[in-house]
């Protein structure tokens, strides 16, 4: 058995999972999280408790038991604390703006990038050139943030661009006469 799956998730407080139909449903304060379930892999929800066991000894389901014991680990702490990922604009001029579910980036091109959130999750701009993005579902989360770094990723010169806050960009050399 995976050494991953063999410690069971923990339901915090006000969250509730149920095994139904081939899919596992974690709601919570923050919303509805739902995961197909691998045939190889019996979940069971007891006490407070989410525990995974793989039905046969095959390497492909021992492998799926603990990825899907991360896979709900990380759905029970996104519908009671939700994720966050913070990007921040560097270089003159880059400007963010929030409207509703949309974002407006001005990263040096003719014409402003607008990016339109999914539901779910929901992007705030604290001041210019922060860009916060928050949701439930890690994996939309950071696919979101990725997005948002894609329009201007950093160039590696000057470092403009939009980046991780915590990103480190190794700056190369200029060329010498």
């Amino acid at each position: 058995m995976s050494r991953v799956a063999r410690i069971p998730v923990s339901l915090s407080k006000g969250v509730e999972a149920q095994v139904a139909s081939g899919h596992i449903v974690v709601k919570g304060p923050l919303g509805t999280l739902k995961q197909p379930l691998d045939p190889r892999v019996r979940v069971d929800v007891a006490g407070g408790k989410v525990s995974f066991e793989a039905l046969d000894a095959t390497r492909e389901a021992n492998a799926m038991s603990g990825t899907l014991r991360s896979l709900v680990a990380g759905m029970v702490e996104g519908v009671s604390r939700g994720f966050e990922k913070r990007l921040t604009l560097v270089g003159v001029g880059y400007r963010a703006q929030a409207q509703g579910d949309r974002i407006t980036l001005s990263v040096g091109y003719s014409h402003p990038v607008e990016h339109k959130m999914p539901a779910g999750v929901k992007v705030e701009t604290p001041s210019q050139t922060e860009i916060l993005v928050k949701g439930a579902d890690r994996q939309k989360v950071g696919q979101i943030a990725a997005e948002l770094r894609a329009f201007r990723p950093p160039e590696p010169y000057k470092g403009k661009g939009v980046r991780y806050s915590n990103e480190t960009v190794i700056l190369k050399e200029t060329k010498k006469k």
